[in-house]
């Protein structure tokens, strides 16, 4: 009898980074369940993308800003395709760029919902459904967060980098909470990297390159190498790891 795959639940998983790390998981030999809030078609495409890799895959449709919502999707992921071994709490947003004293309270209420309370939400959900089994690390939480946590972001996304920052806190405490269950939360914190996320946030249509002359590597980085990150986290190779923060930055 052939024994089941992992199982992965990746919140945001319709594009970007969360996208390169579903398709990487369907690669690796993972049954793969991405969230969306909105962009059903894009997440059709990862979906088929990680079915052609052999996975089987479903995409769950829900707002991880609400409760209610986070509750059904891992319901929906875990009818699909079983229980969920590990999950990857990506979903976040930035809102437009700009000043702190210039932004609006909707943008940043929108930034804080998403990226802190969503990723609490998502946190605490995959704490109560994940296997426990002392002794055994093969289960874990991957948490994006972003270098900006340390960066401040001046001038662009100050409210962005506290909510991350709020992330970096967030992988210590549960990493300390369930290691003595046996699932290990890890964090990777991605630097500039080439997602939609930029035009989406701002006008500045010359941002990345603008900015990448303030990168030691002297280029912008890839959504795969950041997925590259998340499944090592995600893997027996790292079954001694937890509580860990790994940057992906080209060293900023």
């Amino acid at each position: 009898m052939q024994s089941r795959r992992p199982v992965v639940l990746i919140t945001g998983g319709s594009r970007g980074i969360g996208a390169a790390v579903a398709q990487l998981a369907a690669e690796r030999g993972y049954d793969v369940a991405i969230t969306y809030r909105s962009e059903r078609e894009a997440a059709e495409q990862v979906l088929a993308a990680c079915r052609s890799a052999g996975a089987r895959a479903v995409a769950c449709q829900g707002d991880v800003a609400v409760e209610a919502d986070v509750v059904r999707l891992f319901d929906e992921a875990e009818a699909a395709l079983g229980p969920i071994s590990h999950v990857v709490n990506n979903a976040g947003i930035t809102g437009k760029s700009g000043k702190l004293a210039q932004t609006s309270a909707e943008t940043i209420r929108d930034c804080i919902d998403i990226n802190v309370l969503g990723a609490l939400w998502v946190a605490r959900e995959a704490a109560r459904r994940l296997p426990q089994s002392p002794g055994d690390s093969t289960r874990t939480i991957v948490n994006i967060s972003s270098v900006a946590a340390s960066l401040g972001s001046p001038n662009e996304y100050v409210w962005y980098a506290a909510s991350k920052g709020a992330i970096d806190s967030l992988t210590i405490g549960m990493a300390k909470e369930l290691a003595p269950e046996g699932i290990r939360v890890n964090a990777v914190s991605p630097g500039m990297t080439k997602t939609e996320i930029h035009e989406r946030s701002t006008q500045d249509a010359g941002r990345l390159e603008r900015l990448r002359p303030n990168i030691p590597m002297n280029r912008i980085g890839e959504t795969g190498e950041v997925a590259e990150a998340v499944l090592f986290l995600m893997s027996d190779a790292a079954s001694y790891i937890t509580g860990a923060n790994i940057p992906v930055s080209g060293g900023r």
